[in-house]
């Protein structure tokens, strides 16, 4: 029976709460409060993009937000809806309903608790940089997309979920183009991007004020003030989605069919994935911006489990680390995850208070809202230095990309991840190697090239290598070969059994197989093979006693 050694469930919390006092709670709940103000309209954004009603962005932000922050293993992440799962919960909400998602999302939830339990926390820092960067950027292209129905004012009676589907439906809608819609949206995008850019740079005593307001909110007000005096013919949430209610979370049973569920196991898992590469990355991200203690990523896996499990039955939607709403919290002078939770309670009495002034929001701000985030989410640069990257990482980068865009994010991650597979056991294997020992280097050899062979072996005899040792079955001695293997750092079972081969193939030849300087990790592989055993004296602790040892049985 294997005992399997299982992460222990102990929240930052607790070891944060250590000698904390008031001066940190000041600190915290200031912080709580600014992250609140920016995670508004990016929670209602996010929720709109993905085919969902703006409340559930809240719910999550709240319900996910408290969980992720109380249960974590990191002070200062902030959790909540994240673009990256807007494609994803798009696709899901088309194909299987809302339901659906909350069946698929609470599945994420099991698996993500699942893998924090087992300690894979760390086996999510082995997909490589390309797969990130493809993926990432393929999403962020998908979401400028979505958005350019509402940043035009297009009247479009149902949106596709596929890239082609979309480019045809925004071409056969062109005529609908609404043009307050797209003047509101481009004043929100200039305010927006002229707030990051611009404002920093103004030193008078209401300029520094502003600095401390996200752009994005500021947008928003200005935007929502402009519809609302003006009158402008533009679409909102009240005319859209009748409004935010302005009432508390409630249990809501997934309408779905249950026979069905074997269906959403992929985008099950594809959700999990995602989220735990979204809130370890973001960790990763805030462990550097504090220079405080590291993050717990196995207990931060299972916190974002248990939010991601319990959110959508209170209507929500899949939930993972922020970078740019934790980045906030970092700036703000977050010390704790109280300052999270404060985030979260801020939000609920938002909603309470003022949910009747969420009706008149234009949801062509939410668009330019949403293209800034897709921009600045995209790593654009790395495009641009391709060319200075090897063949496979150019491959497996613009691949992920491509079929992000085109295809959907589970295939491109598949291939992206099988692909950098096939390029590591390539390069590997490439770096397995064998070198031939001469009378030049051992003088005792002279006279004995036909009867005597040693060779040194380098790198790792796996899978992908063993064409080494069959070389060497290719071209046995007449009487001894000799194996120093003292840089060989590991070895599979496929390379055990070829070293087994080989010892039968000097067997029925009549030659001596010797084999020197065996480290750890080959000599275990070795001694649960059972070739130790059947070597048994032919194994040297170096290359000199082993070519003695040859020497010696002339």
């Amino acid at each position: 029976m294997v005992n399997l050694p299982l992460q222990r469930f102990r929240p930052c919390l607790i070891d944060a709460l250590k000698n904390y006092d008031r001066a940190r709670l000041a600190q915290d709940m200031a912080a709580g409060l600014t992250v609140a103000v920016v995670a508004l309209p990016l929670a209602m954004a996010f929720a709109i993009a993905s085919g969902l009603k703006p409340e559930a962005g809240l719910f999550t932000s709240i319900i996910a937000g408290f969980l992720i922050s109380a249960l974590g293993g990191s002070r200062v992440q902030i959790g909540g809806p994240a673009g990256a799962f807007i494609v994803i919960v798009y696709g899901i909400v088309q194909s299987h309903g809302v339901g659906g998602l909350i069946v698929a999302t609470a599945m994420a939830g099991v698996l993500l608790v699942l893998m924090g339990l087992l300690r894979m926390g760390t086996l999510v820092r082995f997909i490589p940089v390309a797969v990130i960067i493809g993926f990432t950027n393929g999403i962020a292209v998908l979401i400028g997309l979505s958005q350019v129905k509402d940043f035009l004012g297009l009247t479009i009676p149902q949106m596709p979920a596929d890239f082609f589907g979309i480019l045809r439906t925004l071409g056969s809608y062109l005529d609908t183009f609404n043009p307050w819609a797209f003047g509101v949206a481009l004043a929100s995008l200039a305010i927006i991007v002229g707030w990051q850019f611009g404002l920093p740079r103004l030193h008078m005593r209401w300029a520094v004020w502003l600095r401390t307001a996200p752009g994005s909110i500021v947008a928003l007000i200005l935007a929502t003030l402009a519809v609302w005096l003006l009158h402008l013919p533009v679409e909102t949430i009240g005319t859209r989605f009748g409004g935010v209610p302005a009432t508390l979370p409630a249990f809501t049973p997934p309408d779905f069919h249950w026979a069905d569920a074997r269906l959403l196991l992929m985008p099950a898992f594809t959700l999990a994935a995602l989220g735990a590469i979204e809130s370890l990355l973001c960790a990763r991200v805030a462990d550097s911006a504090t220079g405080g203690a590291r993050h717990d990523p196995n207990q931060e896996l299972m916190a974002q489990g248990v939010a991601n499990f319990f959110s959508p039955f209170f209507g929500g939607m899949p939930a993972t680390g922020t970078i740019a709403r934790t980045l906030t919290n970092v700036k703000s002078g977050a010390s704790s995850p109280i300052a999270g939770i404060v985030h979260a309670l801020a939000l609920l009495l938002v909603m309470l208070a003022a949910a009747p002034l969420a009706s008149s929001i234009p949801l062509a701000a939410l668009a330019a809202i949403l293209m800034f985030v897709a921009w600045n989410m995209g790593e654009w640069r790395e495009f641009t230095r391709l060319k200075t990257y090897r063949i496979p990482y150019r491959v497996t980068l613009l691949a992920v990309f491509l079929l992000t865009v085109i295809v959907d994010l589970t295939t491109a991650v598949e291939f992206g991840i099988f692909a950098a597979c096939l390029t590591f056991i390539y390069r590997i294997s490439s770096l397995t190697r064998s070198e031939r020992i001469t009378a030049q280097t051992h003088s005792e050899l002279a006279g004995h090239d036909d009867d005597i062979q040693v060779w040194r072996l380098y790198g790792a005899l796996f899978f992908g290598a063993v064409k080494l040792v069959e070389q060497l079955q290719d071209h046995l001695p007449t009487r001894t070969l000799v194996l120093d293997i003292k840089n060989l750092i590991y070895v599979d079972n496929t390379g055990a059994e070829e070293m087994e081969s080989l010892l039968r193939a000097c067997e029925k030849a009549g030659v001596r197989l010797i084999i020197c300087h065996l480290m750890n990790q080959p000599l275990d592989t070795f001694r649960r093979s059972g070739l130790v055993d059947r070597l048994q004296a032919d194994l040297q602790p170096d290359l000199a006693a082993g070519v003695a040892t040859a020497l010696a049985a002339r």
